[in-house]
């Protein structure tokens, strides 16, 4: 089965500026650290006078796909895999995701713009992981 790659390089480079500023605006204004998985797990953990600003990022995270779906045609993204695989995928970016200390906006975006050690280990070993979990699904299991 053929996989069909479209990269957009200016859409790409915009994504990620829009990404930088909002992580530095982030960390300038509010000493934080826009890591998603450290943002989320601070609601379930309820910390007292910490949880507007986390509301706020989250439902940024929501509504600003819709509001860009809302101002010009974005593409309908398409899932090649069965739910269970899914399923199976997030709790596994859960698991590793509490291993490891953080996600990779944390590590990859933050820790390694304030030149994080364990970022930089961090990243390293998220790349490698889904180098080798592409090549093992496509060319040793296939799609499933």
């Amino acid at each position: 089965m053929p996989y069909i790659v479209t990269f957009t390089p200016l859409a790409a480079l915009a994504g990620g500026i829009l990404i930088g500023l909002a992580a530095s605006l982030l960390v300038l204004a509010d000493g934080k650290v826009a890591g998603i998985s450290g943002i989320l797990g601070g609601l379930l953990r309820h910390a007292a006078g910490d949880v507007g600003w986390r509301w706020a990022f989250v439902l940024g995270l929501a509504v600003a796909p819709l509001a860009a779906a809302w101002m010009v045609p974005v593409p309908r993204p398409r899932m090649e895999a069965m739910p269970l695989a899914l399923v199976l995928a997030g709790l596994l970016v859960g698991f590793g995701t509490r291993l490891g200390g953080g996600c990779t906006s944390g590590h990859g975006v933050c820790g390694l713009a304030r030149l994080s050690p364990r970022s930089f280990v961090a990243t390293g070993v998220f790349v490698a992981t889904a180098v080798a979990t592409v090549f093992v699904a496509r060319h040793v299991v296939g799609p499933w």
